[in-house]
């Protein structure tokens, strides 16, 4: 039984007269087509209306682009629905997540890192606002996994940390600020990610822990927010043994599947035992953890089946459409079943009142919404969030503040920072020209630096007085002339070495560590000893495990302008570190204290 008065819903009776009328006119086709949300790959209008008139789809998904042309796709799609559209993006730190120009206020480990729950409340609100701005109405956030083995490829700084109680009130503090705005929240990756190292995009990971630790830790964040209202969860391609073989007593190792397909980890465990009553999406079904766990037209019904409630993305719409519909014929999938997840998609949209603002023509704002991105206001909170943020891990020589006058001659190594991924594409022509660029809206900057990072740093320390030389590892010939100076001479040229690291974690990778540059390690740090050296990350906060003996170490968690800002400032003396760790970014290792 669906309880659409209760929590998460708290229909009215005219809401829920709404739901139940949709309902009643709809076919079977029309029900099928709202469980699905595809993700966005063209403003097309001809695709577009393929989508909302023919399969009659309940949602998408569009990744950045700028906020005008998005927010006239949103129109577009939602003025040619028949029913409103979920409308979702991955809004985890900020409006970035929807437009290009929109506000890159912080990781979540960012603002885990300021330890204060009023960052994380407006990491909400302005997540929420500029998103409302483009029309979006569902954001796949906050992420609630909890960071509890460094290994882990995908989770890092897109959590709140390792610790369960700071997860828990950062996750509630965001999704006020989301709700507030008027938006629905997803909280992910049920039944939780963060304990098996690898990624759930090119695996089946699995959550190890026992019933006992799971409650502790994930059972206790998860009952939190469902309790406080998450109208909506995310289903990951992720086992929970221990809860499987609670449920299902005697069920075999090759019988587990990823909780997207367990109906025992859906409604046992999260509907039963947690008390979600609220709309459930499935993650990603093009992921690996997905496609590898069953035959696929098998899998795209069974996951309506095991309790999800929409499905999200494709590899063929067209032809998942088929296997949904060939689902029911073959007995998969019940038509109750459909009804009850139809219910649940529409008592969602109500709930966000959708329904309303369809007839009163206001689903998606206009133009002039466009001013909040990257409005002052929030400029001037990301700017707070980043000062109060920045962590010094270590600084065991007592090496800060610099000074021009003590370290004027910088040796600067650049680990990572990769340009995006379309400047990959357009190759060398590309990197040049975005590589110091900023997005700006109607003039205004929004404070996220497009391509390499590490050129604004150079920038900021040149402008506090430092000569800065960049260690070229493009050129051979000038790796081998290093290469061959001798110690000496070395320390004649040189007063400070400091390495500035951008590797982000990222979908599809196996591993987020340093790798020295060939021939054999040139770039890696031999003269800590020697001069003082000093590390900086702006991305992953566990690279102690590879540069243990380096004695100064940042921790940044996010390449935004600001926060590079923040990180010279206090280099330099102007501003003292106010940054907790969230997480042990020693990873274990007892030399790296020292």
């Amino acid at each position: 039984m669906i309880d659409l008065k209760g929590n998460p819903f708290y229909l009215s009776d005219e809401d829920m007269k709404w739901v139940n009328e949709i309902i009643s006119n709809m076919t079977l086709e029309e029900k099928v087509g709202q469980l699905f949300c595809p993700a966005g790959f063209t403003s097309k209008q001809s695709a577009l209306k393929e989508l909302v008139e023919d399969i009659k789809i309940g949602g998408i998904m569009y990744r950045p682009g700028p906020g005008v042309k998005t927010q006239s796709t949103h129109r577009f799609l939602q003025e040619n629905s028949k029913i409103p559209l979920l409308i979702a993006a991955n809004l985890e730190a900020g409006g970035n997540g929807i437009a290009e120009d929109g506000t890159e206020f912080g990781s979540q480990m960012q603002v885990a890192a300021t330890d204060d729950e009023e960052m994380a409340y407006r990491l909400g609100l302005v997540a929420g606002k500029e998103g409302r701005a483009v029309g979006c109405n569902w954001a796949f956030a906050p992420v609630i996994d909890i960071d509890m083995n460094y290994r882990n490829p995908i989770t890092n700084t897109r959590t709140y940390g390792s610790e369960p109680d700071r997860v828990l009130k950062m996750g509630k503090q965001f999704m006020k600020g989301i709700q507030e705005s008027g938006l629905a929240v997803s909280i992910k990756h049920f039944p939780g990610d963060g304990v098996d190292e690898r990624d759930q995009h090119l695996h089946t990971s699995i959550n190890s822990l026992s019933c006992e630790e799971w409650d502790e830790t994930y059972g206790k964040i998860y009952k939190g927010l469902i309790d406080n209202g998450a109208r909506t969860l995310m289903a990951a391609h992720i086992m929970q043994p221990a809860y499987s073989r609670k449920f299902r007593s005697g069920i075999k190792d090759e019988e587990l599947k990823p909780a997207t397909l367990a109906p025992e980890l859906l409604n046992d465990l999260l509907r039963d035992q947690l008390g979600f009553n609220g709309l459930i999406v499935t993650d990603s079904t093009i992921m690996a953890g997905f496609t590898v766990a069953e035959k696929r037209e098998n899998a795209v019904p069974g996951a309506i089946a095991a309790g999800c409630d929409m499905f999200l993305f494709n590899k063929s719409i067209r032809e998942d459409y088929e296997y949904m519909m060939q689902g029911i014929k073959k007995g998969i999938l019940t038509k109750e079943r459909i009804d009850e997840a139809v219910t649940r998609i529409l008592a969602t949209k109500a709930s966000l009142g959708l329904n309303k603002q369809k007839k009163e023509g206001k689903l998606v704002p206009k133009e002039s919404a466009l001013d909040t991105l990257a409005c002052p206001q929030h400029r001037k909170w990301a700017e707070e969030c980043a000062d109060q943020s920045v962590t010094l891990v270590k600084d065991k020589n007592k090496l800060l503040p610099i000074s021009p006058d003590k370290q004027k001659r910088i040796l600067f190594f650049v680990v990572g920072d990769e340009p995006e991924i379309f400047e990959q594409m357009l190759g060398p022509a590309g990197k040049v020209l975005t590589a110091v660029k900023k997005i700006t809206n109607k003039g205004k900057i929004t404070g996220k630096i497009i391509g390499q990072s590490h050129h604004k740093m150079i920038e900021l320390l040149e402008k506090e007085g430092f000569e800065v030389t960049k260690f070229d590892c493009s050129n051979m010939m000038k790796v081998m002339k290093e290469m061959g100076k001798t110690v000496k001479q070395f320390k004649e040229e040189y007063d400070l070495a400091i390495y500035y690291t951008n590797l982000k974690t990222a979908s599809n990778q196996t591993v987020v560590r340093v790798n020295w540059a060939p021939p054999i390690g040139a770039d890696m740090p031999w003269f800590t000893a020697e001069i003082p050296t000093m590390f900086v990350s702006v991305s992953n906060p566990y690279h102690m495990q590879d540069v243990p003996q380096i004695p100064t170490f940042i921790n940044g968690y996010t390449t935004s302008e600001f926060v590079l800002e923040a990180i010279v400032k206090k280099m330099v003396g102007k501003s003292e570190f106010k940054g907790i760790s969230p997480i042990n970014p020693y990873c274990g290792l007892w030399e790296g204290k020292m």
